[in-house]
């Protein structure tokens, strides 16, 4: 059962990431998609029957975490608890200024909300890449599997590390390019004339970021943790993701120049399953790596519920994830085609 729950969160994180990342995505090219008041309420009014849905996947993981790793749950929020804190207001900055925005028709008002979604956006991403590297990277748990880290110490690679170093500031900019271009992609995908073309060039040149930063931080992951390559020798069957996400990075290209916005975005879809499936897939069955002293890492053993919690868990899972699927299927048939540009 820990190996199924480890799957489970590991689905539905992905599923935030790719569902909610094409919000963080649109709120990244917010001000440069967008040149008028019009043509950016267009971008808010292409995300803006989902965005909020969207973000249920990540509720749902942490409930999930809570439940199957308690251990894991307890250390990660009070070891991550400043950036977590962080990003809570980022969160409901980016929600303020969507709902904020319409409040007041003056120019003013409208340009600093336009403003604070975007910029909380872009930051979301990149602490949203930071705590992935943090993970790959370890942290300084002790025995009693807690740790503390400040937001930044010598800026390098060191046990007591903090949550900002050149490795984590990399996977912070491996988030950011990958989500605008998924957010372009999709917004090219939604709107038509000026936005359409404006998000497709955005695309194409957040493609070669996205792979610059990926390959940076696979060479330096490669050297930081090479024990990540050890599960991919003893079952190479895991290559699949890896196949995953070179076939979606080359689709997102393939397709954004042939204007097939719809497959561009699935590509860009592909490529962050396929990348944060091959990180869990390397890490398994560590959840929590420790920095100080590998026996202090937490791991799916050691930080899991009892097996009849576990059990019971699963079978109310199954049942949430029907009703989810059926809010999600209804909303985005109600609300797919092409997002209107004469509506304001």
């Amino acid at each position: 059962m820990e190996t199924l729950w480890f799957v489970i969160i590991a689905f539905m994180l992905s599923m935030y990431v790719v569902l909610d990342g094409f919000d963080l995505g649109a709120g990244i090219i917010h001000l440069f998609a967008g040149k008028t008041v019009e043509e950016r309420h267009t971008i808010l009014r292409s995300i803006g029957p989902v965005w909020d849905g969207n973000e249920v996947w990540l509720l749902a993981a942490g409930g999930s975490l809570y439940m199957a790793f308690p251990l894991l749950y307890a250390s990660s929020f009070s070891g991550f608890y400043l950036p977590l804190i962080m990003v809570l207001w980022l969160l409901m900055l980016r929600g303020l200024g969507i709902e904020l925005r319409h409040s007041v028709r003056h120019p003013l008002w409208i340009r600093f909300w336009d403003f604070t979604f975007s910029l909380a956006s872009i930051l979301l991403a990149i602490f949203f890449g930071a705590a992935l590297g943090n993970v790959v990277r370890g942290v300084p748990l002790n025995q009693d599997g807690y740790f503390f880290e400040p937001l930044w110490t010598t800026f390098t690679i060191v046990p007591e590390a903090g949550i900002l170093d050149w490795f984590t500031v990399v996977m912070g900019l491996v988030a950011f390019f990958t989500l605008a271009v998924h957010g372009s992609n999709y917004i090219a995908m939604k709107t038509e004339g000026e936005i359409q073309t404006r998000a497709r060039s955005i695309a194409f040149k957040a493609w070669w970021g996205t792979v610059a930063c990926s390959v940076i931080a696979l060479v330096a992951a490669s050297f930081i943790r090479p024990q990540i390559w050890d599960i991919f020798s003893n079952h190479p069957w895991g290559y699949v993701f890896v196949l995953v996400s070179l076939v979606g990075t080359s689709g997102m290209m393939y397709h954004n120049r042939r204007k097939q916005d719809f497959f561009a975005f699935l590509s860009s879809s592909a490529f962050i399953v396929g990348m944060l499936a091959c990180t869990a897939f390397g890490l398994y069955p560590n959840v929590l790596p420790a920095s100080t002293d590998p026996a202090y890492s937490l791991t799916i053993y050691n930080t899991a519920a009892q097996q009849y919690g576990l059990s019971v868990g699963f079978t109310w899972w199954l049942f949430g994830m029907l009703l989810t699927a059926g809010y999600f299927v209804y909303v985005y048939r109600s609300f797919h085609g092409k997002t209107r540009t004469d509506v304001y």
